[in-house]
């Protein structure tokens, strides 16, 4: 059951323009762990016709910035790397973040993201700046 501060985060992540434009939606977030996924349409496809990098990256980016930002306060992304694996044409891409390593100041995440037959297409690791700014769900 969504709980009304779950309501407020994915509220919040609406405003992430680029990710919304791209067609990217937060399915499930709690502090430390979240899921996104992007359905496969034409504008995501390179001249290769498989989905673009940077569409995999946008999705992936999302999921990390929704898992570190629900602890409460604002975290950037300050080192980021993406390793892929697998192509994709058509179907559903999902992103699913979580924590592997949590300080006061620094957060380190994996996410992984898989097709829609769970076959894994990359691996996206991120490092975050926790700032000391809460945000609006937190306060």
């Amino acid at each position: 059951m969504e709980t009304e501060k779950i309501r407020k985060i994915k509220d919040f992540f609406l405003d992430d323009r680029y990710a919304v434009l791209s067609g990217i939606e937060l399915i499930d977030v709690t502090p430390g762990w979240a899921k996104t996924k992007m359905e496969i349409r034409t504008m995501h496809l390179n001249a290769g016709n498989v989905v673009q990098g940077g569409a995999i990256f946008t999705l992936a980016d999302l999921a990390f910035a929704a898992a570190v930002n629900a602890y409460g306060n604002l975290a950037l992304g300050i080192q980021t790397n993406i390793n892929y694996f697998k192509s994709a044409s058509e179907g559903t891409l999902f992103a699913e973040a979580r924590i592997v390593n949590l300080h006061r100041k620094l957060a380190y995440f994996q996410v992984d993201i898989t097709n829609d037959k769970d076959e894994l297409i990359a691996v996206f690791t991120a490092t975050a700046y926790r700032k000391e700014i809460p945000l609006p769900f937190n306060e």
